[in-house]
C-alpha cells in the first residue's frame, strides 16, 4: 500500500504545498485508488495537482465521518469525478452542528451524492480493496474512551446530542500486521485500534496515522500512550486532530513522527 498526505494541519519546510485544518489521503493499494477523506475545501485537489497525483483514476472514496473537515472537499471532487463508489457510515451524511449551532455537516446531501456516485453505506465492516477494510460503527471497548456528544444531530426527524456513531476508519492487512488509517477518532482511537483487531482476526498492529482527538494532557492521554506500549505500536503518525502539547508529551513516552502534506508511506 502506498499512502500520500494530501490534505492536513501542518505543512512541511520547503515543500511548497498548502494545508488546512482538515485531513484527506490517497491510497493506492494493487489496482485500487483510494481517496481516504476530501479535506475542508478544494485544497487536496490542488496539493493532488501539484504532486502529479491523477484524480480521475481514484475509484473508491471513503469519508470517515460527517463532519465539514472531512467531507468538504466532495463538493468540488464531485463537479469534476462522478465515476466511484462512496463508502460511509449511513449517519455521515445527516444534519450536524456543533455546540453554538454553527452547521459543520456535509456540504452535500446523500440524494445529491447519489446523483454522482455509487454510494454503498454500511454499519458493518466492507472490504475495499485486496487488503484494505473500512469498519463500520465502531464498537467501545476502552473504559477510558467513552462515547460523549460533539454538537447536535437531527436523527428520526428531532434534534439529539451527536454521539458520532459515524466515526470510522480504514485497516490495511499486511504481511507484518495490522496499519491503521483514521479521521478523527472521535470514537477513541484504542477503541478504533481493538475493533480493528477483532474484525481481522490479528493482533498485531504495525502502525496508525491520522487524527487522534487527543488535546488534553489528561488521563485519557496517559491511558491511551499505556495502550500503544501494551501493544508495541511504534509507527504513530499523529496529526490533524492532536494538539502540539499531546504531540509533545506522547514524545516524551514513545517515538512519533511529523505529518505534513507530501508525506508518502509504503506499508507491506
Amino acid at each position: 500500500m502506498k499512502l500520500t498526505v494530501l490534505a492536513d494541519n501542518n505543512t512541511y519546510i520547503d515543500m511548497y504545498y498548502l494545508g488546512e485544518p482538515s485531513l484527506s489521503f490517497y491510497i493506492e493499494d494493487g489496482k485500487d485508488r483510494i481517496l481516504f477523506d476530501t479535506g475542508y475545501s478544494d485544497v487536496f485537489m490542488k496539493n493532488a495537482r501539484k504532486m502529479k497525483i491523477d484524480l480521475s483514476e481514484v475509484n473508491k472514496v471513503v469519508i470517515s465521518h460527517g463532519h465539514n473537515d472531512h467531507n468538504g472537499g466532495l463538493k468540488y471532487l464531485l463537479k469534476k469525478y462522478n465515476d466511484f463508489d462512496l463508502i460511509s457510515h449511513p449517519s455521515s451524511f445527516e444534519y450536524k452542528e456543533d455546540e453554538n449551532g454553527l452547521y459543520i455537516g456535509s456540504p452535500l446531501d446523500i440524494d445529491e451524492i447519489r446523483e454522482r456516485s455509487h454510494v454503498k453505506l454500511s454499519r458493518k465492516p466492507k472490504k475495499i480493496s485486496d487488503h484494505l477494510i473500512f469498519l463500520g460503527e465502531i464498537e467501545v471497548s476502552q473504559d477510558f474512551e467513552p462515547r460523549y456528544p460533539i454538537g447536535k444531530r437531527i436523527g428520526y426527524k428531532k434534534k439529539e446530542d451527536d454521539y458520532l456513531l459515524d466515526d470510522s476508519a480504514i485497516v490495511y492487512k499486511g504481511k507484518q500486521g495490522l496499519f491503521i488509517i483514521t479521521g478523527c477518532s472521535h470514537s477513541g482511537i484504542c477503541n478504533i485500534i481493538e475493533y480493528a483487531k477483532k474484525v481481522c482476526g490479528d493482533d498485531r498492529i504495525t502502525g496508525v496515522i491520522g487524527g487522534f482527538h487527543l488535546f488534553d494532557v489528561d488521563e485519557r492521554l496517559k491511558k491511551t500512550i499505556e495502550y500503544f506500549k501494551e501493544n508495541r505500536i511504534r509507527n504513530l503518525y499523529p496529526c490533524h486532530c492532536v494538539s502540539l502539547n499531546a504531540k509533545i508529551e506522547l514524545g516524551k513516552k514513545m517515538k512519533i513522527n511529523e505529518v505534513g502534506v507530501g508525506l508518502k508511506l509504503e506499508i507491506e
